[in-house]
């Protein structure tokens, strides 16, 4: 008899937490919660309801966190210019936190003594989960059903479904399980399928947010962006949201095939694995909020933030968001964001993002008396670079004749 009397599931409504429902219910005979997040993923949340309520459930929480999840994770994340290897903007990665807190406060509200989560056993979201879980309730009990059961495909949980009476949407159109996909306010993501074949090129019609930067429109477009301490607060003059700004970079840079990424990353369980990501309104963001760093940030912040954002974006990817280290690393990027104010313009055309014009008009460093190549009427003492250059040679012009005498 398991001991395990109510548990908090964090439900989708989709194949794999459809089945985890039923499959709660039937092994471990206790009491099912869901808790679906809006996180503006872009679907109907309704049937999610429809489906809990077909199982029995009594207690269902939908909850719209669009707003929280970009002012307090996305922004925050964006004030580092965070990007994993290079090139990923954690659009998966830097949802479960919020999904992992939300799901203890109901846990704690309905009396809970178990969460569970729908994270398979070879993947990131598992340890993402677990440790959000773990740090803000520390004896909470978590039900990982993918390290449990013996469903190990996607077909197998298409074939339970479907003994089970389960519905299940979006079946591919050839048949076979469908990609398996994450989408929320920063990103969608795809994988499984033909991408588990890193030399295969994606399908044409895989691709839901953005078009072909080829079909594009073959005029740009311009947007204008105003930073307040680091976080974008206009779009082309207009005040927004954080929720409704993503949201409609989202689309109008979707429309100029903006944000398509195809990578092979090093999942913190060890694989590498191969995903595709939509992330059209971040790669606007993200170019925009260095831009208007580059003018405001004195040189030394910005280099040290540089060195430290890898460091950070690994503790996002790799599920340390509410670890005293990240907490750490937050303070001091929000520290040197409090000059970073202005506007930047940007073009858009076929699946780039140009940087054309910024300003701050508080906040510069950028002093073009210095910087012109004209007459700078002696703001700057040009002969001062020998001695300047010198001293920065003396280390190698001592190595280099030690390596003569030699």
């Amino acid at each position: 008899m398991s001991d395990i009397r109510k548990v908090v599931l964090a439900y989708s409504g989709g194949l794999d937490t459809s089945v985890i429902l039923k499959w709660l219910q039937d092994t471990y005979q206790c009491e099912v919660v869901t808790f679906t997040a809006d996180i503006g993923q872009g679907e109907e949340l309704e049937p999610a309801r429809r489906k809990a309520m077909q199982f029995g459930i009594r207690q269902i929480f939908i909850e719209d966190l669009r707003e929280e999840f970009v002012r307090d994770f996305v922004y925050p994340m964006f004030r580092a210019n965070t990007i994993y290897e290079g090139e990923y903007l954690l659009g998966t990665s830097i949802a479960r936190p919020l999904i992992a807190k939300r799901q203890i406060e109901i846990a704690r509200q309905v009396g809970a003594d178990a969460v569970s989560h729908g994270a398979t056993g070879k993947g990131n979201d598992q340890v993402r989960f677990e440790l959000g879980y773990y740090a803000l309730e520390p004896n909470i009990k978590v039900i990982a059903p993918w390290r449990e059961w013996d469903l190990t495909s996607r077909e197998k949980l298409l074939a339970y479904a479907e003994s089970h009476g389960i519905p299940v949407e979006m079946k591919h159109k050839n048949g076979g399980s469908p990609y398996s996909m994450d989408a929320n306010l920063l990103h969608i993501s795809y994988e499984g399928k033909g991408l588990e074949d890193p030399a295969r090129e994606p399908e044409a019609d895989m691709w839901r947010w953005t078009v072909a930067p080829e079909a594009a429109p073959d005029q740009p477009q311009y947007l204008e962006l105003t930073f307040e301490k680091g976080d974008a607060v206009t779009l082309n003059g207009v005040s927004m949201t954080p929720a409704a700004l993503l949201a409609e970079l989202n689309r109008v840079g979707g429309q100029h095939g903006i944000g398509r990424l195809d990578l092979v990353e090093n999942r913190f369980v060890g694989m590498k694995s191969r995903g595709c990501y939509e992330t059209p309104g971040g790669t606007i963001l993200l170019k925009a909020h260095r831009a208007i760093e580059s003018l405001t940030l004195d040189r030394e912040v910005a280099h040290l933030k540089d060195d430290l954002m890898p460091r950070y974006a690994a503790l996002i990817y790799n599920g340390y968001w509410w670890s005293p280290e990240r907490q750490a690393l937050q303070t001091l990027i929000d520290h040197t964001q409090q000059t970073v104010n202005g506007w930047v313009r940007l073009k858009l055309y076929k699946g780039t993002v140009m940087v054309v014009g910024r300003e701050s008009r508080t906040d510069s460093l950028f002093d073009p008396t210095i910087a012109t190549f004209e007459d700078d009427g002696g703001a700057y003492q040009q002969a001062d670079a020998a001695g300047f250059i010198r001293l920065n040679a003396l280390r190698m012009r001592i190595a280099a004749r030690l390596q003569r005498q030699g």
